[in-house]
C-alpha cells in the first residue's frame, strides 16, 4: 500500500466468527481499512483435513490479495491457524498474525489456577494446545471442552437465531464441576456468545479471548512497516464504514448487515459467491 491511504488489513475467517476481532480491532485502532473474507461455503473447518483447509485459505487469500492489497493479514480462525500460516508465509511477503488460545493471559488472570478452555473439537485435540499449557499454565488445572456445535448457535445468531441455553447450560457443566474462575474463548465464534455463556457460567470471574492480542500485533506490525495508525480517540470520517467489503465465498447469511452493525463494523458492500472460480451469482449491497 502507498500514497496517504489508511493501511488495510485482510481478516479472514471459515465463517462469521472473525467479526468478533474485527470489532476489537476497530475499536483499538479505527483509522485502518478492513476487508473481511469469509469462506462460509467451507464452513466448518473443525471437520476438514489439513490439505483441504490449507488449499481454500491459500487460494481465497491469494484471490483477495489481488484484488486488495493489503498491509497485514490476519487469520482469525484458530483451526486454519494451526496449519496454514507457514504456507501463507511462504505464498506472500505480507505480515501474517495468526490466533492461538490465549493460555498465556488467562493464566495471569486466575485467581484460584483453575482455567477452563472452550474450544472446537479439533483445536482442543492439537498437540500445540498441549505446549501452550505446558509453558504458559503448567501451574494450572485447565479443564478442555470441545464441543461441536457452538460455532454453529454462532453463525445462526446472524440470521436471528436464539443460542439454545439449556444445551449451553449442559456443555459447560464440566467447568462448573471444576469450579474454573478464569475462561479461555478459544474460537473466535465464541465471543458473540458472550452474553449467553455469562448466564451459563455466573460465577466465572475472568473471559479472556484473542482479539486485543491480534490488535497489539497489527499495531506493531504496522508500527514496524512505518505506517501510519490514528489514535484510538480519533473516529472514522463521516461516511467511511469500518470494514470496507465482506467477501462471501457461499451466500452471505441473511441478516448480515444488521448484524455487523450491531458489532459496530458496519460494511459498505457485501459480496457472495466470490470469488470468479466460485461465483454461480453476486450480489453487492451498500448500506
Amino acid at each position: 500500500m502507498s500514497g496517504h491511504a489508511p493501511p488495510r488489513i485482510l481478516l479472514f475467517d471459515s465463517g462469521v466468527g472473525g467479526l468478533s476481532v474485527a470489532a476489537c480491532i476497530h475499536h483499538h485502532l479505527p483509522s485502518l481499512e478492513v476487508v473481511y473474507l469469509a469462506d462460509n461455503a467451507g464452513f466448518p473447518y473443525g471437520d476438514k483435513s489439513e490439505t483441504v483447509v490449507i488449499d481454500r485459505t491459500c487460494g481465497l487469500i491469494s484471490s483477495a490479495l489481488r484484488l486488495y492489497p493489503s498491509d497485514v493479514i490476519v487469520v482469525a480462525c484458530n483451526t486454519a491457524s494451526t496449519v496454514v500460516l507457514p504456507h501463507l508465509r511462504t505464498m506472500t511477503s505480507v505480515p501474517v498474525v495468526g490466533v492461538v488460545p490465549a493460555i498465556k493471559p488467562a493464566a495471569a488472570k486466575t485467581q484460584n489456577r483453575r482455567i477452563g478452555l472452550l474450544a472446537t473439537p479439533a483445536t482442543v485435540r492439537r498437540p500445540y494446545l498441549d505446549r501452550l499449557i505446558e509453558e504458559f499454565a503448567s501451574d494450572c488445572r485447565v479443564e478442555r471442552i470441545g464441543h461441536p456445535e457452538l460455532v454453529r448457535w454462532a453463525e445462526e445468531l446472524v440470521s436471528g437465531g436464539v443460542v439454545p441455553l439449556g444445551e449451553l447450560h449442559a456443555a459447560t457443566k464440566p467447568f462448573r464441576d471444576a469450579d474454573v474462575d478464569t475462561v479461555v474463548l478459544g474460537c473466535t465464534h465464541y465471543p458473540l456468545l458472550l452474553e449467553s455463556l455469562k448466564q451459563s457460567l455466573p460465577s466465572v470471574r475472568f473471559w479472556v479471548d484473542s482479539g486485543e492480542a491480534i490488535a497489539r500485533r497489527v499495531a506493531w506490525l504496522l508500527d514496524q512497516a512505518k505506517q501510519p495508525v490514528v489514535a484510538h480517540s480519533e473516529a472514522l470520517e463521516e461516511g467511511q464504514f469500518p470494514v470496507s467489503a465482506i467477501l462471501f465465498s457461499g451466500q452471505a447469511p441473511k441478516g448480515i448487515v444488521s448484524f455487523m452493525i450491531g458489532l459496530g463494523v458496519a460494511p459498505k458492500v457485501v459480496t457472495e459467491y466470490w470469488p470468479d472460480e466460485l461465483r454461480s451469482a453476486t450480489a453487492i449491497e451498500s448500506v
